[in-house]
């Protein structure tokens, strides 16, 4: 029953002149196995459809006693989290984005980290849901934006007078309310043609679900000069049209894509249609994940523009990161 549920929400619908797309995620609770009440009951539904949504989304999950233990951790990671930045233990880390042409940095991704007092090293793939969820995403959101835009431009000044740092924003934060929008423009507007220096990753599901609200947003990080970057292309529900209906600047192709590289593999021709594809729409392409020569030559092969992994750095703090670049780029240049 429950798969016939989600059966029905996989087909698409006609929105106007739009197609629509949804998906779901469903939790069950059994009464009174999982629960003696309507109250407790509605709780543990909720836990097991988090479950549902941790896991991707679209399936569903019967709830377990362990749920009850997940949830607890995680309000008391939500409840850290809000002291998270004025005790400074969230900070912001760098992974070089090489140009595998030339073998030249001039960008990198602004990555978030979070070293809690206690725990240690938190992962973002535990937290970030969280913050998401309480709408602490926001406020995280625009701090990593404004130490990123402040970083950039120290580097900007010793490094490469053209070097970008990409910041990620997910359509949850699209999603909310302007009133805290400023964080980003208000910087930028302050530092006329600063915009040039930051490059704004989104995901291909803000793009199908996008609102007028949403599209202006956007448009209002583009007339500051920011430019705008697909990530994880191909691994969500694609609408080539989109490409076309919003001025995307770069496509980064997910690690999924780069993991089993060979030649003559399926990956490598959906990577060479990606690169062709993205090229004669005037994109240029930055493949993620990269870790080894074999990963990097057929993407040189291929015509792919730029490339980010383990095979040239993981992610670094902002003075190793600069060291990294400088050293680098004289490398390259001799």
């Amino acid at each position: 029953m429950a798969q016939k549920v989600l059966n029905v929400f996989t087909e698409p619908f006609q929105l106007a002149f739009n197609t629509a797309y949804v998906s779901a995620s469903l939790g069950i609770a059994i009464y009174p196995d999982d629960a003696s009440s309507i109250e407790d009951l509605m709780k543990s539904v909720d836990q097991a459809m988090y479950a549902s949504k941790q896991k991707g989304g679209r399936c569903f999950t019967y709830f377990t006693a362990r749920m009850q233990q997940v949830a607890q951790n995680r309000m008391q990671l939500s409840n850290d989290l809000r002291s998270a930045i004025p005790q400074n233990q969230l900070y912001v880390e760098y992974q070089p984005i090489v140009e595998l042409k030339t073998g030249r940095v001039h960008k990198a991704e602004a990555l978030l980290r979070w070293m809690h007092p206690t725990r240690g090293y938190i992962s973002p793939a535990e937290f970030i849901p969280i913050a998401e969820n309480t709408r602490l995403i926001q406020d995280i959101g625009n701090w990593v934006f404004q130490e990123a835009f402040k970083q950039v431009l120290h580097w900007r000044r010793v490094l490469e007078t053209n070097f970008q740092v990409s910041v990620n924003k997910s359509p949850i934060q699209f999603s909310y309310e302007d009133e805290k929008a400023h964080g980003w423009l208000e910087p930028l507007s302050q530092q006329p043609g600063s915009g040039q220096a930051i490059v704004v990753e989104i995901t291909e599901g803000l793009l199908l679900d996008a609102s007028s609200e949403v599209i202006q947003r956007l448009k209002a990080f583009q007339d500051m000069g920011m430019q705008v970057a697909l990530d994880d292309f191909g691994t969500g529900y694609s609408s080539l049209s989109y490409l076309k209906k919003f001025e995307i600047d770069y496509l980064k192709i997910d690690r999924s894509f780069v993991a089993n590289l060979s030649e003559g593999s399926d990956d490598l021709i959906l990577c060479e249609a990606i690169i062709m594809m993205a090229h004669r729409l005037g994109m240029k392409v930055i493949a993620e994940g990269i870790e080894t020569v074999q990963q990097k030559t057929l993407l040189i092969r291929a015509g792919c523009d730029y490339g980010q992994g383990f095979f040239f750095a993981k992610s670094l703090s902002p003075q190793d990161l600069e060291a990294y670049v400088l050293l680098h780029n004289q490398v390259v240049m001799a």
